[in-house]
């Protein structure tokens, strides 16, 4: 064993309790390490004999082990200008090893002390107690388990496009029932990539409903997602109107050619809120009104109310106006309701009130009803009540008008009788 080897050996074991490293002493007495501790001894003046502490208890030993508790190593590398002194801060008294000396590997472990820098500079303050510094291993980092995330997913199969005999299939049956093919791929290119068992098995599922051919080309021609729906999306909704909305089995197909969008609403996200909305407002019959069960809630019925109170009517009077006439949840804002009323207040110059009695005044055309008669009745003089002006034939009404311009004034209690008309 050579000097590096030694050296690193004592560094290594240096920790240990003294009676291990009297031990170490003894084995490698005789090793270049030892050789090179007595020959530096001599060079420094410290012999066996300037410890005569160590020297008279360890007598009998004198010639094993060495009598001095100050170890001098040669340089490890070239870093270190001087040799590394490695000291203890009291000078031990070894006792004799015993024999049932544990491993090394199974004693506990030991805080390495190394004299501090002033004890390195200076071999004459190295009796003295200088201050130690301590090094401590960092504890071991905790174990943690990993946990292994499943596998993402496979991505979906890519959509396959219909092969040329499908794509030919497919428009002869939808020609069979008087569809053209072309055109309703054009205002729904879903239907060319739809399967075609699920197609053919909506249209025989409404087939055997009761609907037609001209029932189906009336169907598909207003709402082509029919025909990209399943029957177990169409199934639903037939029988929440046949059920909930309670319409007669023999309307059905009214009420289905009427507003074909009713086959692709949701049941439970669009069908069911609006019938308790309408039915919450007061209108019982809601199977009358089947064609409003489509629309939503919260941006068309909700909206129309709120016009209504902005523009004057509270909100009792409002609902009021809504329950006579339902169907005017149906119109726009811009474009019938805001100008019917600014002509009916402006140009009119009538009360709220006739407008909540008879709030059909804006199912009329503004342009071709509304209007004209006005303008018939302010060249007359003559002053009708809205259903009146409205609602009759135009021959009814030329001849009201003829009889009211050509006779007296109407008694009060007269349907022709209005308190707002001039004389």
């Amino acid at each position: 064993m050579d000097v590096g080897q030694a050296q690193y050996l004592l560094l290594v074991l240096l920790p240990l309790r003294p009676c291990v490293r009297l031990s170490l002493s003894l084995i490698f007495r005789d090793s270049p390490l030892s050789l090179h501790y007595h020959k530096q001894s001599a060079e420094s003046g410290n012999s066996p004999s300037s410890y005569p502490h160590i020297h008279q208890k360890h007598k009998s030993h004198r010639q094993l082990a060495p009598s001095s508790s100050f170890l001098l190593l040669p340089k490890p590398c070239s870093i270190m200008q001087d040799p590394l002194s490695l000291h203890f801060n009291h000078p031990h008294h070894f006792p004799l090893p015993p024999h049932d000396l544990p491993s090394p590997s199974l004693l506990p472990p030991r805080t390495l002390r190394l004299p501090a820098a002033a004890a390195v500079s200076s071999k004459s303050s190295s009796s003295s107690a200088a201050a130690a510094a301590t090094i401590s291993l960092p504890p071991k980092p905790p174990k943690t388990t990993v946990v292994h995330s499943p596998p993402p997913p496979p991505p979906p199969p890519p959509t396959q496009l219909p092969s040329h005999a499908e794509f030919e299939e497919k428009m002869l049956f939808l020609d069979s029932f008087g569809i053209d093919f072309f055109s309703l791929v054009g205002r729904h290119p879903a239907v060319a990539a739809a399967p075609l068992p699920d197609l053919k098995s909506t249209v025989h599922f409404l087939s055997s409903m009761g609907f037609t051919a001209v029932d189906l080309r009336r169907i598909v021609g207003m709402c082509p997602e029919v025909l990209t729906s399943r029957v177990s999306d169409v199934l639903p909704v037939l029988t929440f109107l046949l059920r909930e909305a309670k319409v007669n089995g023999s309307d059905l197909r009214r009420v289905v050619n009427r507003r074909p969008r009713l086959l692709v609403c949701s049941v439970k996200h669009r069908l069911r809120p609006t019938l308790y909305f309408l039915q919450s407002i007061g209108i019982a019959e809601v199977n009358k009104y089947t064609s409003l069960l489509s629309c939503s809630v919260a941006d068309k019925f909700v909206p129309r109310i709120e016009y209504f109170k902005n523009v004057g009517f509270s909100h009792r009077d409002a609902i009021v106006m809504f329950r006579r006439f339902p169907q005017l949840f149906c119109y726009s804002i811009k474009e019938n309701l805001e100008p019917k009323f600014n002509y009916f207040v402006v140009e009119m110059g009538r009360d709220l009130k006739e407008l909540k009695e008879f709030p059909h005044y804006f199912s009329f055309s503004l342009e071709n009803r509304i209007k004209p008669r006005h303008q018939c009745c302010v060249e007359k003089g003559a002053c009708f009540p809205l259903p009146v002006l409205l609602k009759t034939s135009e021959e009814q009404f030329q001849k009201r008008l003829d009889i009211c311009c050509n006779s007296s004034l109407p008694l009060s209690s007269s349907p022709l009788w209005c308190t707002n008309c001039e004389a």
